[in-house]
């Protein structure tokens, strides 16, 4: 059975017809005919089929699997920690990732990592990317989401965007709900919740400047 009804196949195929460029979608999954304690994946199965869905759709997408447990040098390779994550990947690793399934709210998170990674233009103002060109050291966007939130696509894209533009930026959607344990760690009590750095922590869709603001404020820190 298909996750997605009629009509929503028929937008995101018509939203696909100005692909570009070729996405892979490397989709780290765990094999759950093996129970090991601790690494249980309740949402892996359906995240695979709504990627299996999505890359039907349209000849440019391609998708890679790995076995978080089986597959170690990929998971070395990609620094994964938990599953299931998707890797939005075009000509290059742009450190686009989404941790745990991109359904509700977020399948518009996915469907716009495919289309500025496709096109590699994130549609970012001139300013802000002048801003980020200058960024030197390594930063680590964390954008805390539940899929009911109607303001955390926004955001979580924004990070999504700001990844594009500099080699230095690695930008995780994060289902808060999915991975309670990192929810915890950072108090995300509200979404979405934004955390750079470790050092820097805010709630709410920043606007553009103002998210790249605290994201110079990081790296100064």
């Amino acid at each position: 059975m298909s996750l997605l009804d009629d009509k929503i196949r028929k937008e995101v195929v018509e939203l696909f017809e100005n692909l570009k460029n070729p996405v892979k979608l490397i989709v780290f999954t765990r094999d759950d005919n093996v129970a090991v304690p601790g690494v249980e994946c309740q949402t892996c199965r359906d995240n695979q089929r709504l990627i299996d869905e999505i890359s039907s759709l349209n000849d440019k997408i391609s998708v890679q699997y790995y076995d978080i447990l089986k597959d170690t040098e990929q998971v070395k390779e990609y620094h994964v920690a938990n599953v299931p994550l998707t890797i939005v990947q075009g000509e290059k690793d742009f450190g686009i990732r989404l941790y745990g399934i991109p359904a509700g709210h977020e399948f518009a998170t996915l469907l716009n990592a495919i289309q500025i990674v496709s096109s590699v233009d994130s549609g970012l103002s001139q300013e802000t990317k002048d801003k980020l060109k200058t960024l030197k050291k390594p930063v680590h966007i964390q954008v805390f989401v539940t899929l009911s939130c109607p303001y955390c696509a926004p955001a979580a894209s924004l990070g999504h965007r700001m990844a594009l533009e500099n080699e230095h930026i690695r930008a995780d959607m994060i289902n808060a709900q999915e991975f309670p344990d990192l929810a915890q760690k950072y108090s995300v009590y509200a979404v979405p919740k934004v955390v750079i750095n470790e050092s820097i922590q805010f709630e709410g869709a920043l606007p553009e400047h103002q998210f790249v603001e605290k994201i110079m404020t990081a790296v100064v820190d």
